[in-house]
């Protein structure tokens, strides 16, 4: 049984949010892209406060809440740090949406992670609807830019098409190229990143998860611990890794898990998966970090034609 945190360790843990130092350029930016700015001009703090949330958690608890007399790690508001933010784009009928993700370390210096079903519908040639990424959001403000998702930059694993959100639920994560800022600046220069971990397992602590709840102005942070969880819904099979923290709500699927590493942070999971997340703001879940999410990032750090649904 994992034992509660001391208030020592969280606030060592806590403490060193935002920490890291920032990577500085070392050669010349390159110039601003018109789409960069275009996007900078469209996402205003307005629109960036009124975008609402891919998915809604609910209230009550469910099967895969709570359990009796668990303790829940509380969450607090926060200004975030670098290397966590939110996805911003339009949907189909024009209206704002939001998902959480965070900076990924790649060789191009310009990867982000987040849920694969907040980024799937944005695969292939399919329009992108002024899909954006913005490191460290808070408060309607943009503090080291707003970064334009690549065309044909969105990866999701080809059996997260093929068998759905819900039967290909363990393969619920995906990554996005972006392009630099208006600024010209690529998104790691500004942002920092984490690292990505893969095939360590379930069980992590501590663990620090951060998310963007649809309709706050500030992303939320908690400190607790995963354990393996196997499904208990034949519709959503496999083995994911099991979160409790209060306030997770819709919007902060594709948040950040992160364990200290090495004098930053690394990610060993995200608010995705076992249906889409969790359906508690109590309890979230993560599709397993193994092989997969690894060949998956490799497709997008050396350009490989992304996935996409079949035709």
């Amino acid at each position: 049984m994992v034992s509660r945190f001391t208030t020592a360790i969280a606030a060592a843990l806590l403490s060193t949010v935002g920490l890291a130092p920032t990577a500085t350029a070392t050669a010349a930016p390159p110039p601003p892209t018109s789409t960069a700015a275009q996007l900078s001009a469209y996402w205003t703090p307005a629109r960036l406060a009124a975008a609402l949330p891919l998915d809604a958690k609910a209230a009550a608890p469910t099967a895969d809440g709570p359990g009796p007399g668990e303790f829940i790690p509380p969450s607090r508001s926060f200004d975030g740090i670098p290397q966590a933010g939110a996805f911003f784009w339009t949907d189909a009928t024009g209206t704002g949406r939001t998902c959480s993700g965070s900076v990924v370390h790649s060789p191009g210096r310009n990867l982000a992670l987040s849920a694969g079903h907040c980024l799937k519908g944005y695969a292939g040639g399919s329009p992108k609807r002024h899909l954006a990424f913005v490191p460290q959001y808070h408060d309607g403000l943009t503090p080291l830019g707003v970064f334009p998702v690549r065309t044909n930059g969105v990866y999701v694993a080809q059996e997260y098409y093929d068998r759905g959100e819900h039967g290909g639920a363990a393969y619920d994560f995906g990554f996005a190229v972006t392009e630099p800022n208006q600024e010209g600046e690529s998104l790691e220069d500004v942002a920092d990143s984490v690292q990505l971990l893969t095939g360590t397992g379930y069980v992590h602590a501590p663990v620090l998860m951060i998310g963007y709840p649809g309709g706050a102005q500030k992303p939320v942070e908690c400190l607790s611990w995963t354990t393996r969880w196997a499904s208990d819904d034949p519709a959503d099979p496999g083995t994911f890794e099991r979160i409790a923290c209060e306030g997770f709500t819709g919007g902060t699927s594709g948040g950040p898990m992160l364990i200290p590493w090495f004098g930053g942070w690394a990610v060993i999971g995200l608010i995705g998966g076992y249906h889409t997340g969790g359906n508690t703001p109590q309890v979230s879940y993560s599709a397993p970090f193994d092989a997969a999410t690894r060949a998956l990032y490799r497709a997008a750090v050396t350009g490989a034609p992304p996935a996409g649904p079949a035709s």
